[in-house]
Protein backbone atom coordinates (compact mmCIF):
# COMPACT_ATOMS: atom_id res chain seq x y z
CA UNK A 1 0.00 0.00 0.00
CA UNK A 2 1.02 3.79 -0.64
CA UNK A 3 1.23 6.42 2.15
CA UNK A 4 1.21 10.12 1.61
CA UNK A 5 5.07 11.59 2.53
CA UNK A 6 3.61 13.19 5.64
CA UNK A 7 1.82 9.29 6.86
CA UNK A 8 2.52 9.36 10.69
CA UNK A 9 5.53 6.72 12.18
CA UNK A 10 4.96 3.92 12.58
CA UNK A 11 2.88 2.97 10.12
CA UNK A 12 1.36 -0.59 11.86
CA UNK A 13 1.11 1.09 15.34
CA UNK A 14 -1.49 4.09 13.02
CA UNK A 15 -3.54 1.01 11.30
CA UNK A 16 -3.74 -0.96 14.31
CA UNK A 17 -5.31 2.41 16.31
CA UNK A 18 -7.48 2.63 13.19
CA UNK A 19 -9.07 -0.67 13.34
CA UNK A 20 -9.70 -0.30 16.73
CA UNK A 21 -11.52 2.74 16.14
CA UNK A 22 -13.17 1.21 13.27
CA UNK A 23 -14.06 -1.56 15.40
CA UNK A 24 -15.55 0.66 18.18
CA UNK A 25 -17.46 2.67 15.88
CA UNK A 26 -19.39 -0.73 14.41
CA UNK A 27 -20.04 -1.85 17.85
CA UNK A 28 -21.80 1.06 18.69
CA UNK A 29 -24.14 2.85 16.52
CA UNK A 30 -24.72 5.60 18.56
CA UNK A 31 -20.55 6.57 18.37
CA UNK A 32 -20.46 10.31 17.00
CA UNK A 33 -19.72 14.12 17.84
CA UNK A 34 -17.93 14.05 20.83
CA UNK A 35 -18.24 10.33 21.58
CA UNK A 36 -16.30 9.51 18.67
CA UNK A 37 -13.78 12.04 19.39
CA UNK A 38 -13.08 10.87 22.67
CA UNK A 39 -12.52 7.06 21.49
CA UNK A 40 -10.55 8.48 19.22
CA UNK A 41 -8.25 9.84 21.38
CA UNK A 42 -8.37 7.15 24.10
CA UNK A 43 -7.62 4.43 21.56
CA UNK A 44 -5.14 6.57 19.99
CA UNK A 45 -3.31 6.89 23.42
CA UNK A 46 -3.86 3.07 24.25
CA UNK A 47 -1.66 2.94 20.78
CA UNK A 48 1.13 5.42 22.42
CA UNK A 49 0.28 7.82 19.03
CA UNK A 50 -1.12 11.81 19.52
CA UNK A 51 -5.00 11.96 17.98
CA UNK A 52 -5.24 9.81 14.87
CA UNK A 53 -5.55 11.63 11.57
CA UNK A 54 -9.20 10.93 10.07
CA UNK A 55 -7.52 9.70 6.33
CA UNK A 56 -5.92 7.23 8.01
CA UNK A 57 -9.53 4.90 8.50
CA UNK A 58 -9.75 5.54 5.06
CA UNK A 59 -6.78 3.87 4.13
CA UNK A 60 -8.00 0.62 6.48
CA UNK A 61 -11.19 1.21 4.45
CA UNK A 62 -8.98 0.85 0.76
CA UNK A 63 -8.31 -2.62 2.72
CA UNK A 64 -11.60 -3.76 4.54
CA UNK A 65 -14.06 -2.49 1.89
CA UNK A 66 -16.29 -1.12 4.77
CA UNK A 67 -17.29 1.93 6.17
CA UNK A 68 -20.41 2.83 7.09
CA UNK A 69 -22.01 6.52 5.48
CA UNK A 70 -22.31 7.77 8.78
CA UNK A 71 -18.85 7.02 9.64
CA UNK A 72 -17.28 8.48 6.12
CA UNK A 73 -19.39 11.79 6.02
CA UNK A 74 -18.48 12.33 10.15
CA UNK A 75 -14.43 11.86 8.98
CA UNK A 76 -14.52 14.30 6.06
CA UNK A 77 -12.41 17.04 6.77
CA UNK A 78 -13.02 20.67 5.61
CA UNK A 79 -16.82 19.52 3.99
CA UNK A 80 -16.65 22.67 2.09
CA UNK A 81 -13.41 21.80 0.48
CA UNK A 82 -15.98 20.43 -2.18
CA UNK A 83 -19.60 22.20 -0.94
CA UNK A 84 -19.47 24.26 -4.33
CA UNK A 85 -19.52 20.96 -6.41
CA UNK A 86 -16.25 20.51 -7.10
CA UNK A 87 -12.54 20.58 -5.34
CA UNK A 88 -10.07 23.33 -6.27
CA UNK A 89 -6.61 22.17 -6.49
CA UNK A 90 -3.91 24.99 -6.39
CA UNK A 91 -0.81 24.42 -8.09
CA UNK A 92 2.36 26.92 -8.67
CA UNK A 93 4.84 27.42 -11.68
CA UNK A 94 8.19 28.45 -10.87
CA UNK A 95 9.34 31.84 -10.27
CA UNK A 96 9.80 33.39 -13.66
CA UNK A 97 9.62 36.81 -12.25
CA UNK A 98 7.46 39.48 -13.33
CA UNK A 99 7.63 41.99 -15.88
CA UNK A 100 5.90 44.55 -13.38
CA UNK A 101 7.61 46.80 -10.44
CA UNK A 102 3.99 47.25 -8.58
CA UNK A 103 5.31 49.02 -5.31
CA UNK A 104 2.70 47.03 -3.07
CA UNK A 105 4.02 43.76 -4.10
CA UNK A 106 6.85 41.47 -2.33
CA UNK A 107 9.92 40.25 -3.57
CA UNK A 108 10.89 36.95 -2.36
CA UNK A 109 13.91 35.20 -3.38
CA UNK A 110 12.82 31.68 -5.47
CA UNK A 111 9.30 32.43 -4.93
CA UNK A 112 6.77 33.41 -7.46
CA UNK A 113 6.49 37.20 -7.56
CA UNK A 114 3.61 38.58 -4.49
CA UNK A 115 3.90 35.30 -2.61
CA UNK A 116 5.35 33.87 -0.09
CA UNK A 117 7.40 31.19 1.00
CA UNK A 118 5.26 30.40 4.35
CA UNK A 119 1.95 30.30 2.76
CA UNK A 120 0.19 26.71 3.03
CA UNK A 121 0.16 26.13 -1.41
CA UNK A 122 3.46 27.83 -2.13
CA UNK A 123 4.85 25.53 1.22
CA UNK A 124 3.54 22.73 -0.88
CA UNK A 125 4.69 23.72 -4.04
CA UNK A 126 7.90 24.14 -2.61
CA UNK A 127 8.04 20.86 -1.24
CA UNK A 128 7.01 19.33 -4.88
CA UNK A 129 9.87 21.44 -6.33
CA UNK A 130 6.91 23.29 -8.41
CA UNK A 131 6.36 20.08 -10.49
CA UNK A 132 2.75 20.52 -12.10
CA UNK A 133 2.43 16.39 -11.15
CA UNK A 134 3.14 16.27 -8.12
CA UNK A 135 1.89 19.06 -6.48
CA UNK A 136 -1.27 17.70 -8.43
CA UNK A 137 -0.80 14.19 -6.99
CA UNK A 138 -0.27 15.48 -3.84
CA UNK A 139 -3.32 17.46 -3.04
CA UNK A 140 -5.29 14.85 -4.94
CA UNK A 141 -4.25 11.98 -2.44
CA UNK A 142 -5.09 14.50 0.53
CA UNK A 143 -8.15 15.59 -0.67
CA UNK A 144 -9.26 11.98 -1.12
CA UNK A 145 -7.88 10.34 2.03
CA UNK A 146 -9.87 13.26 4.29
CA UNK A 147 -13.15 11.86 2.15
CA UNK A 148 -13.53 14.09 -0.56
CA UNK A 149 -14.78 12.55 -4.09
CA UNK A 150 -12.01 14.13 -6.66
CA UNK A 151 -13.57 13.14 -9.65
CA UNK A 152 -14.67 17.18 -10.65
CA UNK A 153 -11.49 19.04 -10.37
CA UNK A 154 -11.15 22.75 -10.64
CA UNK A 155 -6.98 23.42 -11.54
CA UNK A 156 -6.21 27.02 -10.44
CA UNK A 157 -2.18 27.98 -11.63
CA UNK A 158 -1.09 30.63 -9.59
CA UNK A 159 2.37 31.91 -9.62
CA UNK A 160 2.14 35.62 -10.82
CA UNK A 161 1.45 36.62 -14.66
CA UNK A 162 0.95 33.45 -16.27
CA UNK A 163 1.13 35.32 -19.94
CA UNK A 164 4.59 36.39 -19.02
CA UNK A 165 6.02 32.51 -18.95
CA UNK A 166 7.17 30.97 -22.21
CA UNK A 167 4.61 28.27 -24.00
CA UNK A 168 7.20 25.66 -24.01
CA UNK A 169 6.87 25.61 -20.34
CA UNK A 170 3.24 26.48 -19.71
CA UNK A 171 2.31 23.46 -22.30
CA UNK A 172 4.41 21.16 -20.26
CA UNK A 173 2.94 22.27 -16.72
CA UNK A 174 -0.44 22.02 -17.96
CA UNK A 175 -0.22 18.20 -19.53
CA UNK A 176 1.90 16.87 -16.18
CA UNK A 177 -1.39 18.83 -14.43
CA UNK A 178 -3.23 16.69 -16.84
CA UNK A 179 -1.31 13.41 -16.04
CA UNK A 180 -1.62 13.68 -12.35
CA UNK A 181 -5.55 14.20 -13.10
CA UNK A 182 -5.92 10.87 -15.09
CA UNK A 183 -4.20 8.65 -12.52
CA UNK A 184 -6.83 6.62 -10.31
CA UNK A 185 -5.62 7.87 -6.58
CA UNK A 186 -7.47 4.58 -5.23
CA UNK A 187 -6.04 2.10 -7.30
CA UNK A 188 -2.52 3.77 -6.80
CA UNK A 189 -2.57 3.27 -2.88
CA UNK A 190 -3.92 0.32 -3.02
CA UNK A 191 -0.86 -0.91 -5.88
CA UNK A 192 1.82 1.16 -4.00
CA UNK A 193 2.50 2.83 -7.34
CA UNK A 194 2.93 6.61 -7.53
CA UNK A 195 1.80 7.14 -11.10
CA UNK A 196 0.37 5.50 -14.14
CA UNK A 197 2.46 6.01 -18.02
CA UNK A 198 2.03 9.80 -18.66
CA UNK A 199 0.40 10.50 -22.05
CA UNK A 200 2.85 12.18 -25.31
CA UNK A 201 1.59 15.42 -25.73
CA UNK A 202 -0.75 18.04 -24.02
CA UNK A 203 -3.83 16.87 -26.73
CA UNK A 204 -3.17 13.13 -25.63
CA UNK A 205 -3.62 13.72 -22.19
CA UNK A 206 -6.52 15.87 -22.57
CA UNK A 207 -8.05 13.63 -24.85
CA UNK A 208 -7.58 10.75 -21.70
CA UNK A 209 -8.61 13.46 -19.17
CA UNK A 210 -12.62 13.39 -21.20
CA UNK A 211 -13.14 10.42 -19.92
CA UNK A 212 -10.96 8.89 -17.38
CA UNK A 213 -12.43 8.71 -13.37
CA UNK A 214 -11.15 12.47 -12.06
CA UNK A 215 -11.64 14.75 -14.63
CA UNK A 216 -10.42 18.39 -15.08
CA UNK A 217 -13.88 20.56 -15.31
CA UNK A 218 -11.95 24.02 -15.34
CA UNK A 219 -8.90 25.70 -15.56
CA UNK A 220 -8.25 29.11 -14.11
CA UNK A 221 -4.67 31.20 -14.78
CA UNK A 222 -3.83 34.68 -13.26
CA UNK A 223 -2.02 37.36 -15.48
CA UNK A 224 -1.99 41.14 -16.64
CA UNK A 225 -4.68 43.11 -18.94
CA UNK A 226 -1.82 44.04 -20.99
CA UNK A 227 -0.52 40.73 -21.62
CA UNK A 228 -4.13 39.32 -22.86
CA UNK A 229 -3.42 39.42 -27.03
CA UNK A 230 -4.79 37.68 -29.36
CA UNK A 231 -2.56 35.11 -29.73
CA UNK A 232 -2.26 34.61 -25.79
CA UNK A 233 -6.09 34.04 -25.79
CA UNK A 234 -5.97 31.17 -28.26
CA UNK A 235 -3.05 29.54 -26.60
CA UNK A 236 -4.97 29.80 -23.28
CA UNK A 237 -8.38 28.44 -24.59
CA UNK A 238 -5.91 25.62 -26.45
CA UNK A 239 -4.49 24.73 -22.81
CA UNK A 240 -8.14 24.37 -21.32
CA UNK A 241 -8.05 27.30 -19.45
CA UNK A 242 -11.82 28.28 -18.42
CA UNK A 243 -11.51 31.29 -16.22
CA UNK A 244 -9.28 34.20 -16.36
CA UNK A 245 -7.95 36.32 -13.19
CA UNK A 246 -6.88 39.88 -14.15
CA UNK A 247 -4.57 42.08 -11.81
CA UNK A 248 -7.18 45.39 -11.70
CA UNK A 249 -6.47 46.57 -8.67
CA UNK A 250 -8.27 50.40 -9.12
CA UNK A 251 -10.31 51.64 -11.79
CA UNK A 252 -8.32 54.96 -11.60
CA UNK A 253 -5.44 55.72 -13.82
CA UNK A 254 -3.58 57.97 -11.47
CA UNK A 255 -3.44 55.49 -8.75
CA UNK A 256 -1.95 52.56 -11.24
CA UNK A 257 0.48 54.77 -12.05
CA UNK A 258 1.28 56.22 -8.44
CA UNK A 259 1.89 52.49 -7.60
CA UNK A 260 3.43 51.73 -10.92
CA UNK A 261 1.32 48.95 -11.81
CA UNK A 262 2.58 49.32 -15.92
CA UNK A 263 -0.71 49.63 -17.60
CA UNK A 264 -4.46 51.63 -17.59
CA UNK A 265 -7.89 51.09 -17.81
CA UNK A 266 -7.58 51.00 -21.18
CA UNK A 267 -5.72 47.80 -21.29
CA UNK A 268 -8.41 46.59 -18.87
CA UNK A 269 -11.59 47.37 -20.71
CA UNK A 270 -9.94 45.59 -24.11
CA UNK A 271 -8.90 42.48 -22.26
CA UNK A 272 -12.66 42.08 -20.66
CA UNK A 273 -13.97 42.62 -23.68
CA UNK A 274 -11.40 40.12 -25.24
CA UNK A 275 -11.54 37.27 -22.85
CA UNK A 276 -15.28 37.59 -22.73
CA UNK A 277 -15.82 37.59 -26.67
CA UNK A 278 -13.66 34.06 -26.16
CA UNK A 279 -16.38 32.67 -23.99
CA UNK A 280 -13.57 33.16 -20.82
CA UNK A 281 -15.18 33.87 -17.51
CA UNK A 282 -13.23 36.92 -15.95
CA UNK A 283 -12.17 37.35 -12.35
CA UNK A 284 -11.27 41.11 -11.13
CA UNK A 285 -8.55 41.29 -8.29
CA UNK A 286 -9.51 44.41 -6.96
CA UNK A 287 -7.15 46.33 -4.04
CA UNK A 288 -9.02 48.75 -1.97
CA UNK A 289 -6.73 51.41 0.38
CA UNK A 290 -4.30 51.67 -1.86
CA UNK A 291 -2.07 54.79 -2.12
CA UNK A 292 -3.59 58.00 -3.19
CA UNK A 293 -7.40 56.06 -2.74
CA UNK A 294 -9.78 57.02 0.04
CA UNK A 295 -13.20 54.97 1.26
CA UNK A 296 -15.08 57.37 -0.74
CA UNK A 297 -13.26 56.75 -4.28
CA UNK A 298 -12.53 52.84 -3.50
CA UNK A 299 -16.48 52.18 -3.28
CA UNK A 300 -16.84 54.83 -6.23
CA UNK A 301 -14.90 52.22 -7.74
CA UNK A 302 -16.61 49.38 -7.10
CA UNK A 303 -20.36 50.57 -7.68
CA UNK A 304 -18.85 52.03 -11.38
CA UNK A 305 -17.78 47.86 -11.95
CA UNK A 306 -21.40 47.09 -11.99
CA UNK A 307 -22.97 50.36 -13.45
CA UNK A 308 -20.37 50.92 -16.92
CA UNK A 309 -20.88 47.59 -19.07
CA UNK A 310 -16.95 47.89 -20.20
CA UNK A 311 -16.30 45.73 -16.83
CA UNK A 312 -18.85 43.75 -14.93
CA UNK A 313 -16.73 41.01 -14.02
CA UNK A 314 -17.77 37.75 -13.48
CA UNK A 315 -15.81 36.93 -10.43
CA UNK A 316 -13.91 38.92 -7.68
CA UNK A 317 -11.34 38.80 -5.53
CA UNK A 318 -10.87 41.51 -2.70
CA UNK A 319 -7.53 41.75 -1.46
CA UNK A 320 -7.19 45.10 0.50
CA UNK A 321 -3.59 46.74 0.81
CA UNK A 322 -1.19 45.81 3.53
CA UNK A 323 2.55 46.47 4.03
CA UNK A 324 4.40 43.65 3.22
CA UNK A 325 7.76 42.69 4.05
CA UNK A 326 9.91 42.52 0.88
CA UNK A 327 8.26 45.62 -0.82
CA UNK A 328 8.53 48.77 -2.01
CA UNK A 329 5.45 50.10 -0.27
CA UNK A 330 7.11 49.16 3.21
CA UNK A 331 9.69 52.20 2.98
CA UNK A 332 6.84 54.35 1.88
CA UNK A 333 4.93 53.58 5.17
CA UNK A 334 8.28 53.91 7.13
CA UNK A 335 9.17 56.75 5.72
CA UNK A 336 5.28 58.23 6.24
CA UNK A 337 4.54 58.24 2.60
CA UNK A 338 1.32 55.74 3.05
CA UNK A 339 -0.61 54.75 5.89
CA UNK A 340 -3.11 51.62 5.56
CA UNK A 341 -6.74 51.78 6.61
CA UNK A 342 -7.38 50.65 9.72
CA UNK A 343 -9.60 47.61 11.06
CA UNK A 344 -12.76 49.83 11.68
CA UNK A 345 -12.23 51.46 8.33
CA UNK A 346 -11.51 48.45 6.05
CA UNK A 347 -14.38 46.73 7.64
CA UNK A 348 -17.25 49.43 6.78
CA UNK A 349 -15.79 50.02 3.74
CA UNK A 350 -16.44 46.13 2.66
CA UNK A 351 -20.02 45.96 4.28
CA UNK A 352 -20.76 49.02 1.49
CA UNK A 353 -19.01 47.06 -1.33
CA UNK A 354 -21.04 43.99 -0.24
CA UNK A 355 -24.27 45.93 -0.13
CA UNK A 356 -24.02 46.70 -3.72
CA UNK A 357 -23.06 43.51 -5.24
CA UNK A 358 -25.00 42.54 -8.18
CA UNK A 359 -26.08 38.49 -7.64
CA UNK A 360 -24.42 37.27 -11.17
CA UNK A 361 -21.03 38.11 -9.15
CA UNK A 362 -18.99 35.64 -7.25
CA UNK A 363 -17.19 37.12 -4.36
CA UNK A 364 -13.96 34.28 -3.71
CA UNK A 365 -11.88 35.93 -1.69
CA UNK A 366 -12.94 39.08 0.24
CA UNK A 367 -8.79 39.12 1.90
CA UNK A 368 -5.55 37.36 0.70
CA UNK A 369 -4.35 34.53 3.07
CA UNK A 370 -1.08 36.43 4.01
CA UNK A 371 0.71 35.24 6.83
CA UNK A 372 0.38 37.53 10.13
CA UNK A 373 4.05 37.42 10.01
CA UNK A 374 4.13 38.69 6.79
CA UNK A 375 2.51 41.72 7.17
CA UNK A 376 4.44 45.11 8.36
CA UNK A 377 0.85 46.83 8.66
CA UNK A 378 -2.91 46.98 7.77
CA UNK A 379 -5.56 44.23 8.58
CA UNK A 380 -4.18 41.41 9.55
CA UNK A 381 -7.53 39.71 10.31
CA UNK A 382 -7.78 35.90 9.17
CA UNK A 383 -11.76 35.60 9.22
CA UNK A 384 -12.40 38.90 7.77
CA UNK A 385 -15.23 37.66 5.38
CA UNK A 386 -17.35 36.34 8.80
CA UNK A 387 -16.70 40.01 10.88
CA UNK A 388 -17.90 41.94 7.62
CA UNK A 389 -21.02 39.47 7.08
CA UNK A 390 -22.10 39.93 10.74
CA UNK A 391 -22.13 43.39 10.28
CA UNK A 392 -24.12 43.01 7.27
CA UNK A 393 -26.72 41.24 9.52
CA UNK A 394 -26.22 43.68 12.51
CA UNK A 395 -27.61 46.34 9.99
CA UNK A 396 -30.44 44.55 8.39
CA UNK A 397 -28.74 43.51 5.05
CA UNK A 398 -27.15 40.46 3.33
CA UNK A 399 -24.71 39.64 0.41
CA UNK A 400 -26.70 38.63 -2.52
CA UNK A 401 -22.74 37.42 -4.20
CA UNK A 402 -23.37 33.93 -5.51
CA UNK A 403 -21.27 32.56 -3.26
CA UNK A 404 -23.23 34.15 -0.09
CA UNK A 405 -25.88 32.47 -1.77
CA UNK A 406 -25.19 29.03 -2.97
CA UNK A 407 -26.49 26.30 -0.96
CA UNK A 408 -24.33 25.00 1.77
CA UNK A 409 -23.78 22.31 4.10
CA UNK A 410 -27.15 21.82 6.19
CA UNK A 411 -28.97 24.36 4.58
CA UNK A 412 -32.96 24.26 5.28
CA UNK A 413 -33.43 24.43 1.82
CA UNK A 414 -30.93 21.53 0.84
CA UNK A 415 -33.53 18.75 0.19
CA UNK A 416 -36.18 20.94 -1.66
CA UNK A 417 -37.72 19.08 -4.40
CA UNK A 418 -35.74 20.23 -8.19
CA UNK A 419 -39.42 20.92 -9.07
CA UNK A 420 -39.85 23.55 -6.59
CA UNK A 421 -37.14 25.63 -7.47
CA UNK A 422 -37.59 29.48 -9.65
CA UNK A 423 -35.78 30.15 -12.26
CA UNK A 424 -34.73 33.87 -12.76
CA UNK A 425 -33.13 35.67 -15.69
CA UNK A 426 -31.23 38.55 -15.04
CA UNK A 427 -29.96 40.56 -18.62
CA UNK A 428 -27.68 43.26 -18.41
CA UNK A 429 -24.82 44.86 -20.88
CA UNK A 430 -21.27 43.73 -20.75
CA UNK A 431 -18.44 44.72 -22.98
CA UNK A 432 -20.38 45.85 -26.34
CA UNK A 433 -22.35 42.25 -25.86
CA UNK A 434 -25.45 41.31 -23.69
CA UNK A 435 -25.36 38.72 -20.76
CA UNK A 436 -28.45 36.46 -19.92
CA UNK A 437 -27.40 35.54 -16.16
CA UNK A 438 -29.87 32.12 -15.28
CA UNK A 439 -30.06 31.24 -11.79
CA UNK A 440 -32.41 27.78 -9.62
CA UNK A 441 -33.08 29.57 -6.33
CA UNK A 442 -35.34 28.53 -3.53
CA UNK A 443 -37.97 31.37 -3.85
CA UNK A 444 -37.44 32.25 -0.61
CA UNK A 445 -36.13 36.08 0.81
CA UNK A 446 -32.64 34.25 1.01
CA UNK A 447 -32.77 33.41 -3.11
CA UNK A 448 -30.37 30.43 -1.92
CA UNK A 449 -28.54 29.73 -5.22
CA UNK A 450 -28.69 26.15 -6.77
CA UNK A 451 -27.46 25.96 -10.00
CA UNK A 452 -26.29 28.57 -12.19
CA UNK A 453 -25.76 29.49 -15.97
CA UNK A 454 -23.98 32.45 -17.79
CA UNK A 455 -25.38 32.95 -21.53
CA UNK A 456 -23.43 35.98 -23.74
CA UNK A 457 -24.56 37.09 -26.73
CA UNK A 458 -21.16 38.75 -28.10
CA UNK A 459 -20.77 41.63 -29.72
CA UNK A 460 -19.84 39.82 -33.57
CA UNK A 461 -23.54 38.91 -33.40
CA UNK A 462 -24.09 42.60 -33.99
CA UNK A 463 -21.39 44.57 -35.75
CA UNK A 464 -20.58 42.14 -38.68
CA UNK A 465 -17.00 41.61 -37.06
CA UNK A 466 -15.45 38.03 -37.14
CA UNK A 467 -14.84 36.14 -33.80
CA UNK A 468 -11.17 35.55 -32.42
CA UNK A 469 -11.74 32.25 -33.27
CA UNK A 470 -13.96 30.26 -36.14
CA UNK A 471 -15.81 28.07 -34.41
CA UNK A 472 -17.87 30.91 -32.57
CA UNK A 473 -18.97 32.54 -35.32
CA UNK A 474 -22.74 32.59 -35.89
CA UNK A 475 -23.25 31.77 -32.10
CA UNK A 476 -24.08 32.24 -28.54
CA UNK A 477 -21.83 31.42 -25.78
CA UNK A 478 -22.65 29.38 -22.21
CA UNK A 479 -19.51 30.75 -20.10
CA UNK A 480 -20.50 28.78 -17.46
CA UNK A 481 -22.80 26.05 -16.71
CA UNK A 482 -22.60 25.16 -12.51
CA UNK A 483 -24.70 23.12 -10.01
CA UNK A 484 -23.55 23.70 -6.70
CA UNK A 485 -23.82 21.07 -3.33
CA UNK A 486 -21.74 18.57 -2.15
CA UNK A 487 -19.43 17.38 -4.85
CA UNK A 488 -20.84 13.66 -6.19
CA UNK A 489 -18.34 11.11 -8.36
CA UNK A 490 -19.71 11.10 -11.61
CA UNK A 491 -23.11 9.63 -12.02
CA UNK A 492 -24.01 9.41 -8.65
CA UNK A 493 -27.58 10.48 -7.32
CA UNK A 494 -26.67 10.71 -3.63
CA UNK A 495 -28.28 13.87 -1.86
CA UNK A 496 -27.19 16.55 -3.16
CA UNK A 497 -28.42 18.90 -5.56
CA UNK A 498 -25.97 17.51 -8.45
CA UNK A 499 -26.86 15.49 -10.58
CA UNK A 500 -30.70 16.52 -9.96
CA UNK A 501 -31.33 17.45 -14.06
CA UNK A 502 -30.82 21.31 -13.03
CA UNK A 503 -27.82 21.68 -15.49
CA UNK A 504 -30.09 20.07 -18.28
CA UNK A 505 -32.88 22.78 -17.82
CA UNK A 506 -30.65 25.78 -17.67
CA UNK A 507 -29.17 24.42 -21.10
CA UNK A 508 -32.58 24.11 -22.44
CA UNK A 509 -33.38 27.55 -21.26
CA UNK A 510 -30.31 29.31 -23.14
CA UNK A 511 -30.74 27.12 -26.40
CA UNK A 512 -34.23 28.83 -26.02
CA UNK A 513 -33.39 32.12 -25.45
CA UNK A 514 -30.65 32.07 -28.52
CA UNK A 515 -33.36 30.44 -30.88
CA UNK A 516 -35.83 33.53 -30.06
CA UNK A 517 -33.23 35.56 -30.75
CA UNK A 518 -33.02 34.26 -34.15
CA UNK A 519 -29.75 32.80 -33.49
CA UNK A 520 -29.07 28.84 -34.78
CA UNK A 521 -25.74 28.25 -32.97
CA UNK A 522 -24.82 27.98 -29.53
CA UNK A 523 -21.12 27.35 -27.90
CA UNK A 524 -19.97 25.94 -24.59
CA UNK A 525 -16.67 26.95 -23.24
CA UNK A 526 -16.30 23.38 -21.74
CA UNK A 527 -13.91 22.15 -19.67
CA UNK A 528 -11.82 19.26 -21.09
CA UNK A 529 -12.95 17.12 -18.19
CA UNK A 530 -16.73 18.81 -19.25
CA UNK A 531 -16.48 17.81 -23.04
CA UNK A 532 -18.55 14.40 -22.22
CA UNK A 533 -21.37 15.45 -20.40
CA UNK A 534 -22.28 18.08 -23.54
CA UNK A 535 -22.25 15.19 -25.88
CA UNK A 536 -25.54 13.96 -24.29
CA UNK A 537 -27.49 16.82 -24.86
CA UNK A 538 -26.62 17.03 -28.25
CA UNK A 539 -23.27 18.95 -28.66
CA UNK A 540 -20.50 18.45 -30.83
CA UNK A 541 -16.87 19.47 -29.86
CA UNK A 542 -15.15 21.75 -32.88
CA UNK A 543 -12.11 22.71 -32.15
CA UNK A 544 -11.82 23.79 -27.90
CA UNK A 545 -15.51 24.19 -28.01
CA UNK A 546 -18.92 22.12 -27.84
CA UNK A 547 -20.96 23.42 -30.46
CA UNK A 548 -25.03 22.90 -31.12
CA UNK A 549 -26.54 24.00 -34.32
CA UNK A 550 -30.62 24.84 -33.42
Amino acid sequence: MFYPDNFPEPVDKVLKAAEDIIAAFKKDKRLDGSKFLRVVKNLSAKNFLAPIPSWALFLIYFRQKKLTPKLKKFLMIKHVRSWSGIVPVSIFTKNFGCPARCVFCPTEARVPKSYFSDEPAVMRAIRNKYDAFKQVSSRLTQLFLSGHAIEKIELIIQGGTFSAINNKYREHFVKRAFDAANNDIAKLILSNKKSSPAAKSLKASQAVNEKTKNRIIGITVETRPDWCTDKEIIFLRNLGVTRVELGVQSLEDKVLTLVKRGHGMKEVIMATKELKEAGLKVCYHMMPGLPNATPETDLAGFKKLFSDPNYQPDLLKIYPCVVTRDSELLSWYQTGKYKPYDDETLTKLLVEIKKIIPPYVRILRLIRDIPSGDIVAGSKISNLREEVQKDLIRLGNRCRCVRCREVALNNKYLTINAGKLKLRETKYEASDGIEYFLDYIADTKEETLFALLRLRFPSYLYNGHKPLLKELEGATIIRELHTYGLALPIGSHKSSPQHKGLGQKLLQRAEEITKKAGIKKIAVTSGVGAREYYLKFGYKRQGIYMVKKL
